[in-house]
């Protein structure tokens, strides 16, 4: 539902380029912190472990609040929580970069991801409100694109802006790039048009509570267990999140089935193609940010590589990802349709795979080349499956269902970054 009027918004274009930026902002963040993660580690101290929380921490709020933060948009107004969440997190980010500790940075990186849990399901949201018919279609389909974008200079801008050493500023340069960018979008946010949902539903905070727990009881031993030989409490916790985020699922159909606002939509699940698409982006986040992680911390902690080498090292795949990213949004979605997820599946597969042989058959004292073209495949495969994503899962989203669908869909992505990250980074 559209509060001020139907009529097409004068400016949507401008709109649409305000919401992108806080898109990429985000996916900018995530990236940076993959590549000054071991330098970080190095310059604040703590265990192994904390390269993993470092990306971990921010990944997990975001996922678990996202659709508490699709529901916020849906009762108080998109644009109004697009915004406090963009002002918490341009803080959340300085704070970053102030941070005097390894637990204070973790701290603080939890914030971040809860801030930015406000903003996402807000752009998607928005991005349909703004527009209809084929321009829907053409508006989605600039979000690979900018994803592949974000994903390119990403890797590239954290290794140089941490080998540059900024004013002595070493790693705390790659979360100073927010500020300006938030401030940026704020100041711009004044083109977006207020709109929230026909029904306004009413918070789960139960739901929420359960989720939070429940996820957070399920990372925390993944991460750990690995450090401290997997004790018995490990598995306890394990045993604890998972009963928790069972105790969620049928919190939601009870809340659902008394005519109550769950965080879930149960409607979303009565078409066969949400629910696939939510475990294929588990499954698909997982290995993506898994591998990333452990590609960067073999180069620079294995193999002593400074930070500059892994950040280059990136490149590639996040530049295959972005040429497939235009090429999927300008001519293989429109012609193909959702098989073109499938492809790019199947090329992170081949990719995944050729990059395993690389490090079983080479030296494991030298830099390995072989990988780059691995690398170049995963990034194929990345930017084909982005793009259809979004627009295959919400193509029969209703407008009450937007909140719930879009806050869902991002964080299954988020959650299957933080598995990814938690599984693969603990066997490493």
């Amino acid at each position: 539902m559209r509060d001020e009027s139907t009529t097409p918004h004068p400016h949507r274009w401008a709109a649409l380029a305000v919401l992108l930026l806080a898109e990429a902002m985000n996916l900018l963040d995530a990236t940076i912190m993959t590549v000054a993660a071991p330098v970080i580690r190095a310059d604040l101290g703590g265990s192994d472990a904390a390269i993993q929380w470092f990306s971990a921490a921010y990944t997990l709020p975001f996922a678990v609040f996202l659709i508490t933060g699709g529901r916020l948009g849906d009762i108080v107004g998109r644009r109004r929580i697009f915004r406090a969440g963009t002002a918490a997190f341009t803080l959340a980010s300085l704070a970053c970069a102030l941070a005097p500790s390894t637990g204070a940075l973790i701290a603080v990186r939890a914030v971040q991801g809860a801030a930015a849990a406000l903003i996402i399901p807000q752009s998607i949201g928005m991005i349909r409100s703004l527009f209809d018919g084929r321009e829907l279609g053409r508006a989605m389909g600039c979000i690979g694109p900018v994803m592949g974008l974000a994903a390119v200079t990403g890797p590239a801008l954290g290794g140089v802006l941490t080998h540059a050493d900024l004013f002595g500023s070493t790693w705390r340069a790659v979360f100073l790039v927010n500020v300006p960018l938030g401030a940026a979008v704020l100041l711009a946010g004044r083109l977006l048009r207020e709109d929230r949902a026909a029904r306004r539903p009413r918070l789960d905070l139960t739901g929420t509570a359960l989720a939070v727990l429940g996820t957070g009881l399920v990372i925390y031993p993944l991460i750990q267990g690995g450090a401290v030989g997997w004790p018995g409490w490990c598995w306890a916790l394990l045993t604890v999140g998972g009963a928790l985020l069972a105790g969620f699922a049928l919190h939601q159909r009870r809340r659902g089935r008394y005519g109550r606002s769950p965080l879930v939509e149960p409607s979303l699940f009565r078409e066969r193609g949400f629910p696939a698409a939510l475990i294929a982006s588990v499954l698909f986040f997982a290995a993506v940010n898994g591998l990333m992680l452990v590609i960067v911390v073999q180069l620079q902690v294995g193999l002593q590589s400074d930070v500059l080498t892994a950040g280059f090292t990136l490149l590639p795949w996040s530049a295959a990802m972005a040429l497939s990213s235009w090429a999927a949004g300008a001519w293989l979605v429109p012609r193909y349709g959702a098989r073109v997820m499938m492809v790019g599946l199947l090329a992170l597969l081949v990719g995944t795979v050729a990059a395993t042989v690389v490090y079983g058959t080479g030296r494991p004292d030298s830099y390995p080349w072989p990988l780059l073209p691995a690398l170049v495949v995963a990034g194929l495969g990345q930017g084909l499956y982005a793009v259809p994503f979004f627009t295959t899962a919400l193509h029969h989203v209703r407008p009450h269902e937007t909140g719930s669908a879009a806050g869902l869909l991002n964080a299954v992505q988020q959650l299957g970054g933080t598995l990814g990250i938690a599984l693969l980074g603990s066997v490493f």
